[in-house]
């Protein structure tokens, strides 16, 4: 009971963070979309009012036309939207998630023992220092660096080198699967905390400000602006370290904190890609088609290099032949047909019992899964060929050191058929 009601956990919260993530991710780009495609405002009204940027748009069977106040608009409406609850609840319901997933569970998801024998309190605890250390550094790297010369240059390289940090980190101190997601977390946060500690903080400075009466400091709006165009660059990092979960061949790599790293920098690369390829088309800055050149061309060397080894194939011994059978040959040969059978599916469930039933025996049916007898393994045959040999996912972190040969054979006698006694 207790591992469905965590499934349907895992189910609804995953659902809600996806839609709120959409949501996020949608107005993240549709601004930056917006800021890097505004002219300057031809309407003379217009300019006394001091809009310096507006664009005409259609969509949906109407017109729009959005313009943007330099500093502040000449006067506040009754009805002013925030863009933050789309960030929060994005945080919230993946923390909710990971809580779930991975620090409930953390002897079993988080933990692997053949890199950090740690106890699941030490292990919980690292896992949410990455959280804070990486906010920490990377705000006072914002605060330090950022408003310098070539600051934007220098922030990206210093982010960079802290990411490449901690994904190594990750990868050498936690289980594969939850490092990238760690680390995929860890930027996460740091996005969301840009929008609770610097962007809304300073909207609501300039709207305070402006009800006083006061002259309105352009800070605000430079540091709003320097966090979400951050944000922006943050994004395809962090989807990719939360849509790797499911491709084992990323995580499970002898190299996958480089994997990691080469994947994030790509989509880093692509991102910069579509932020400036508006400002190109209006003449503002030069073509960024080498951005993607570049990105693509990491994501296609990643994909030579992580090839997989070619394997030498198992020798078979060749079938007994015959011009004719006659009955009693047939039934000779159907009886070592069976035989055989026999013999793979017992070799099969001496694997089965020694490295599964675990958590999918008489005792414990994890993912309401029983592998403890012939029919039931029958009847899985396919999630176990899956999960156990093509994608390698289990037995969870191999808590229970399955081989490559084990593997292998429960390979062999899948494709043969699946044959039990």
């Amino acid at each position: 009971m207790e591992s469905y009601v965590l499934d349907w956990a895992n189910l609804l919260l995953r659902w809600v963070h996806v839609i709120t993530a959409i949501a996020w991710i949608g107005s993240s780009f549709y601004f930056v979309f917006l800021d890097s495609s505004l002219t300057p405002p031809e309407d003379e009204d217009l300019k006394k009012q001091g809009v310096s940027g507006e664009l005409w748009a259609v969509h949906g069977g109407g017109f729009y036309h959005p313009v943007k106040f330099a500093v502040s608009p000449p006067k506040l409406p009754g009805h002013l939207h925030w863009f933050f609850w789309e960030s929060y609840s994005t945080w919230l319901s993946g923390f909710a998630l990971f809580t779930v997933s991975y620090l409930y569970s953390a002897s079993t998801y988080l933990i692997d023992k053949s890199r950090m024998d740690w106890a699941p309190a030490t292990a919980i605890a690292v896992a949410l220092g990455f959280f804070v250390v990486f906010w920490l550094l990377y705000d006072a790297i914002c605060r330090i660096f950022g408003q310098k010369k070539n600051g934007d240059a220098i922030v990206g390289a210093l982010v960079f080198g802290l990411v490449c940090i901690a994904a190594w980190l990750a990868c050498h101190w936690f289980a594969g699967r939850a490092a990238f997601l760690l680390v995929g977390a860890m930027i996460a946060t740091a996005m969301s905390a840009n929008v609770f500690f610097w962007i809304i903080p300073g909207q609501r400075t300039v709207v305070a400000q402006i009800k006083a009466g006061q002259p309105v400091d352009p800070i605000h709006g430079k540091r709003g602006k320097q966090r979400s165009v951050h944000n922006t660059y943050f994004t395809l990092p962090v989807l990719f370290a939360m849509l790797s979960n499911h491709y084992s061949f990323t995580w499970n790599h002898p190299q996958n904190w480089l994997v990691l790293i080469l994947m994030m920098f790509a989509g880093a690369a692509i991102r910069q890609f579509f932020v400036m390829r508006h400002g190109y088309k209006l003449g503002r800055n030069g073509n960024p088609l080498p951005y993607a050149l570049v990105g693509v061309a990491v994501i296609l060397g990643a994909i030579v290099w992580m090839r997989p080894v070619p394997v030498a194939p198992v020798p078979v011994s060749a079938p007994m032949s015959a011009p004719v059978l006659g009955a009693a040959s047939a039934g000779a040969a159907s009886a070592i047909g069976q035989n055989d059978a026999k013999a793979d599916f017992a070799a099969v469930q001496a694997v089965l019992e020694q490295r599964c039933y675990l958590c999918h025996g008489a005792q414990v049916q994890m993912k309401n899964l029983r592998l403890d007898s012939p029919a039931l393994v029958k009847q899985n045959a396919q999630a176990v060929y899956q999960q156990a040999v093509v994608q390698k996912l289990m037995p969870m972190n191999n808590a229970t050191q399955i081989t490559d040969a084990e593997r292998a054979l429960i390979g062999r006698w899948f494709e043969a058929g699946a044959q039990v006694p």
